[in-house]
């Protein structure tokens, strides 16, 4: 069997699904991935953003752009930011088990951009700081496992 590396390149369409809360970091993550969108060759007509109203919500809006069979991966970017009360922790783990769940039962790769930090200046360093843009990344990470999957199913079907 032949090694598979991914590439940035182009997929069917991207879908960025994006939380409005903490939406001063979100915003930027959301730049981010669309310079990596950009990056690959996708052009912004073929890349969708759904806006939800926090990370909690990103599971279902990646199932319901999953269901639709339109996208070639899928970019879900939030911020959630600890507090005083074990909220954090609910949001934050049913956001990843959710979008996870997404990822395999559709066999479709989604970029996990969500932040879970303890800080404000935590999740700005992560969003176009000193730590680099994980929107960017999390884009980065979709359109990589949607080319290796690409060329999985290509060799599949020479065989």
């Amino acid at each position: 069997m032949p090694d598979f590396a991914f590439r940035l390149r182009p997929t069917r369409r991207v879908g960025i699904l994006i939380s409005r809360y903490n939406e001063v970091i979100t915003a930027r993550m959301l730049e981010g991935a669309l310079a990596c969108c950009t990056e690959a060759g996708m052009r912004r007509e073929e890349v969708d953003v759904v806006w939800v109203p926090g990370a909690f919500e990103l599971p279902v809006a990646a199932a319901a752009a999953a269901e639709t069979g339109r996208y070639g991966c899928l970019v879900a970017l939030g911020a959630v930011i600890r507090g005083e009360t074990p909220h954090f922790d609910y949001v934050a783990g049913e956001a990843t088990r959710g979008l996870g769940e997404v990822a395999l039962q559709y066999t479709l790769p989604v970029g996990f951009g969500l932040l879970t930090v303890d800080t404000m200046q935590q999740a700005a360093d992560r969003a176009g700081g000193s730590a680099g843009n994980k929107g960017y990344e999390a884009a980065a990470a979709a359109l990589g496992a949607a080319d290796v999957l690409a060329q999985l199913w290509a060799h599949d079907a020479e065989d």
